[in-house]
C-alpha cells in the first residue's frame, strides 16, 4: 500500500453510482432502491427526478452556511458542477434548501422534489440530511452526456443512539492534522458524530501542554518502531475541533491514567515514585507504567493537563482512560481514579473512562466504555453509570480480518466484515440493556498502524456497518440485506484511491 492523497468528500458523494449504473441509463425514479448506509428511518418513493444542473442553487437559513459551503462543494466534487450558495429565509420555487427547524436531536427530513430539494432539520440534523442526500445523487453516462439526478421522495430519519463514535490512536503512531482531518471525513459520511482521540500512551504525549512543556518536545518525539513521532500545538487541535464541529463531530479527547503513562514518566522526574525518569519506549507491551498516585506533584499535573485541554474544546466529556493499570495495586488505583474524576469536573467537563474505572466511586455523570471486562461494566452501571459499546471481541477495528491480514492483532479473535455489524449492543450482554447505553464506538488502536494507508485498510468496509448500529434500528438490520449494500461500494473505494480489504463475504460489484 502507497501513501497518496485522497478525495475523501468525493467519496461520500459518489455512493449510489455504481448501483444505479446497472439499470440500463434509466433515470432514478425510485428512491427505496438507494443503497443508503446507515439505513434511513423511513423512505417513500414519488416517482420522478431532481436534476442538478449549472444552474442549481443551494440556499440556506442563517446559521447554516458552512453546511451548504460543504455541501456545495461535494456536489462540486461529484459532478463538476460548483452551485453557488445563498442565505434565504424563505424557500425557493427551486434549487435545494437547508432550512434549520430550531429543534434540537440529530433528527431530520428530506423531500426531493422534481424542482426544490428541502432538509429540515436542527444544525446537527440538517447536516447528517445533506449526507443523505448526497448519498441519493446518480450519475449517469448516456451517449457522451453526464446526467445527474435525484429520484424523488421523502426521508424521514433519525438516530437510534444520541453517541456514534470512533477511537484514533495517534500516540502509538502518529498521524498529522490533515490525516485527522480524513478520518473525520469518514466519520462525517456516515453520520457519526463522535472523534475520540487518545492522545498519550507509554509511546508518546501528543499534545501541547504549556504548563509541560516536556511533555511534547520529549515525550512526543517517538513512537512505536522508534519513528519521529510528533505532536498538534493547542493551535492545531483547535484547528481539529472546528474541523469536526463543522461536521457535527465532537471531539474528545483521552489521557490515559494512571497506567500507559511512560511518555510522560520520562519527560518528568518528579511523576516517579523514584524521582527518577524512565527512558522513552518504543515498544508494544503494556501495563508496565504507573504514576505515582500518592505525590501532590501528580495531582497537580493532572490538573494542568485537564484544565489546558479543557479550553479547547467545546464538548461535555474528557476520557481519563484507566485501562490496563497492572502497574497500580488497586489500593492506590481506587482513590487515584475517585480525585481524578473530581479534577475533571471543576473543570466543567464530564468524565469517560475504560470499564476499569467501575472499581472506584463513580460521580455524576461518569460514563463507563465498555471494552473487555462485562463485570466492571455491571459494576459501572449499578454505580449509576451509563455505557459506551466498544466489546473488542466485536468493534476493535485493530483485529485482523482473518488469519491471513498483514495488519493488525489477534488478541480479541478476528473480526470478519459480518462479525463487526452482525451483533446488538442491547443483547450482547444479559446485564447491559438499552437503557444503559449511551451508544457504541470502535477504536482503532495503532500499534501495527503506521500510515493512513494503513488506517484505510482496517477501516474500510467495516466502520460504515458501526455507524449503522450506531443510527438504525436493531429490527431494520440485517446482515444479508446490508452486504448487498455494502456491495455497492467498492467501486467507490477504489475510484477515489481507499485501500480497503475485499471480503469474500461482501458480493462486491464488478
Amino acid at each position: 500500500m502507497k501513501t497518496r492523497k485522497k478525495s475523501i468528500i468525493g467519496l461520500v458523494i459518489l455512493t449510489a453510482v455504481l448501483f444505479f449504473s446497472s439499470c440500463e441509463n434509466e433515470p432514478p425514479t425510485d428512491l427505496t432502491l438507494t443503497p443508503f448506509i446507515p439505513l434511513p428511518v423511513s423512505i417513500e418513493a414519488t416517482g420522478g427526478e431532481f436534476e442538478i444542473t449549472v444552474k442549481t442553487v443551494v440556499y440556506a437559513t442563517e446559521g447554516l452556511e458552512v453546511t451548504a459551503q460543504i455541501l456545495a462543494s461535494q456536489i462540486a466534487e461529484k459532478t463538476g458542477i460548483m452551485p453557488e450558495v445563498e442565505i434565504s429565509a424563505t424557500a425557493p420555487r427551486k434549487g435545494i434548501y437547508i432550512s434549520g427547524s430550531g429543534e434540537n436531536g440529530e433528527g431530520y427530513e428530506l423531500k426531493i422534489g422534481k424542482k426544490l430539494v428541502t432538509i429540515t432539520g436542527s444544525p446537527a440534523g440538517c447536516f447528517f440530511g445533506v449526507q443523505t442526500l448526497l448519498q441519493a445523487i446518480n450519475t449517469e453516462d448516456e451517449e457522451g452526456e453526464k446526467d445527474f439526478e435525484i429520484a424523488t421522495g421523502i426521508i424521514k430519519d433519525k438516530p437510534y443512539y444520541e453517541y456514534r463514535g470512533a477511537m484514533l490512536d495517534v500516540a502509538r503512531h502518529f498521524f498529522n492534522v490533515e490525516e485527522v482531518k480524513q478520518f473525520i471525513d469518514f466519520l462525517a459520511m456516515y453520520k457519526m458524530n463522535v472523534l475520540h482521540l487518545h492522545l498519550s500512551d507509554d509511546q508518546g504525549w501528543r499534545i501541547e501542554i504549556k504548563s509541560w512543556p516536556n511533555l511534547t518536545t520529549y515525550g512526543g518525539s517517538l513512537e512505536v518502531g522508534g519513528g519521529p513521532g510528533g505532536f498538534y500545538t493547542q493551535e492545531q487541535f483547535k484547528e481539529l475541533v472546528q474541523y469536526a464541529a463543522d461536521r457535527q463531530i465532537t471531539i474528545i479527547p483521552e489521557i490515559d491514567m494512571p497506567g500507559h503513562t511512560n511518555a510522560a514518566l520520562a519527560s518528568y522526574a518528579e511523576l516517579n515514585c523514584n524521582g527518577k525518569a524512565t527512558e522513552l519506549y518504543t515498544g508494544t507491551r503494556v501495563g508496565f507504567s504507573t504514576l505515582c498516585t500518592d505525590k501532590d506533584v501528580t495531582y497537580q499535573f493532572i490538573d494542568d493537563v485537564v484544565r489546558e485541554i479543557s479550553v479547547l474544546i467545546p464538548g461535555k466529556y474528557f476520557h481519563m482512560g484507566g485501562d490496563e493499570s497492572h502497574s497500580t495495586p488497586l489500593e492506590d488505583y481506587i482513590p487515584f481514579v475517585e480525585k481524578v474524576q473530581k479534577i475533571i469536573k471543576s473543570h466543567g467537563k464530564e468524565v469517560i473512562g475504560w470499564d476499569e474505572i467501575a472499581n472506584s466511586a463513580i460521580v455524576e455523570g461518569t460514563v463507563v466504555q465498555f471494552w473487555a471486562d462485562e463485570a466492571n461494566t455491571t459494576m459501572g452501571i449499578a454505580k449509576g453509570a451509563k455505557v459506551i459499546m466498544s466489546p473488542a471481541k466485536k468493534a476493535y477495528l485493530d483485529m485482523k480480518y482473518n488469519a491471513d491480514t498483514e495488519l493488525g492483532l489477534r488478541w480479541a479473535g478476528l473480526i470478519e466484515v459480518d462479525t463487526g455489524y452482525d451483533w446488538d449492543p442491547e443483547t450482547l450482554s444479559d446485564s447491559i440493556s438499552r437503557e444503559n447505553i449511551l451508544g457504541i464506538e470502535a477504536a482503532l488502536w495503532s500499534e501495527t498502524v503506521t500510515n493512513i494507508d494503513e488506517v484505510e485498510y482496517m477501516v474500510f468496509p467495516r466502520l460504515p456497518g458501526y455507524a449503522e448500529i450506531g443510527w438504525t434500528a436493531p429490527d431494520k438490520r440485517n446482515w444479508d440485506e446490508y452486504k448487498t449494500r455494502l456491495a455497492t461500494y467498492g467501486k467507490v473505494f477504489e475510484a477515489m484511491g481507499i485501500d480497503y480489504y475485499k471480503s469474500p463475504l461482501v458480493p462486491w460489484e464488478e
